[in-house]
C-alpha cells in the first residue's frame, strides 16, 4: 500500500487504533527512529530525558530496524508498541503518531500519511538521521542527553 494511497484514505481520522489493520498500524510509524533512542526517566516525576544514543539494530541510513521481526528477542529492553503499551504513552516522543492518536490528537502536517511524502519527516527536522551515535560507542548515557526531542 503506498503512502499516497494511505494519505488519501485518512483511516487514522475515523478508525480507532484497535480497529486498524496490521498494515494501517505499521504505516503510522513515520520512520523518525526517535523510539530507537535510549532515554532516561526520573522515577519521581516520570519525566523522560532523551539521549543521542541509538540501538545497535537501527540502520541509520534507512531509519529502520535491521532485524525488525526479531528486535524484541535480540534487544531485551526494546518495546513493541501495542494497544496495551499505549494505555500510558508518556515515554514516547510527543510527535509519535501512536502516542498522538492514543491521546486523541491529530497527526502533524509533516507526517508521511498526511503529506504523502516519506521524506517530509526529515525535511521538517523530525528524523534522527545524522545526529546520533550507536550504543556500542557510548559509555554513559547521562553524558549524551539532548534537548532536540520532546
Amino acid at each position: 500500500m503506498s503512502t499516497v494511497k494511505q494519505a488519501s484514505n485518512n483511516f487514522w481520522q475515523y478508525k480507532t487504533l484497535a480497529e486498524m489493520s496490521p498494515e494501517e498500524w505499521e504505516s503510522l510509524c513515520d520512520r523518525c527512529a526517535k523510539c530507537c533512542l535510549h532515554r532516561l526517566e526520573d522515577e519521581d516525576t516520570r519525566e523522560i530525558y532523551f539521549t543521542n544514543v541509538h540501538c545497535r539494530l537501527l540502520d541509520t541510513a534507512t531509519s529502520r530496524c535491521s532485524d525488525y521481526e526479531n528486535r524484541s528477542t535480540r534487544v531485551s529492553d526494546c518495546v513493541t508498541i501495542t494497544l496495551d503499551t499505549l494505555d500510558d504513552p508518556y515515554w514516547l516522543p510527543s510527535t509519535c503518531a501512536y502516542r498522538l492518536l492514543a491521546e486523541g490528537k491529530p497527526l502533524p502536517d509533516w507526517h508521511p500519511l498526511v503529506s504523502g511524502d516519506p521524506e517530509s519527516v526529515y525535511r521538517s527536522g523530525n528524523g534522527i538521521t545524522g545526529r546520533t551515535i550507536c550504543e556500542d560507542d557510548a559509555d554513559r548515557l547521562d553524558c549524551h542527553l539532548i534537548d532536540w526531542i520532546k
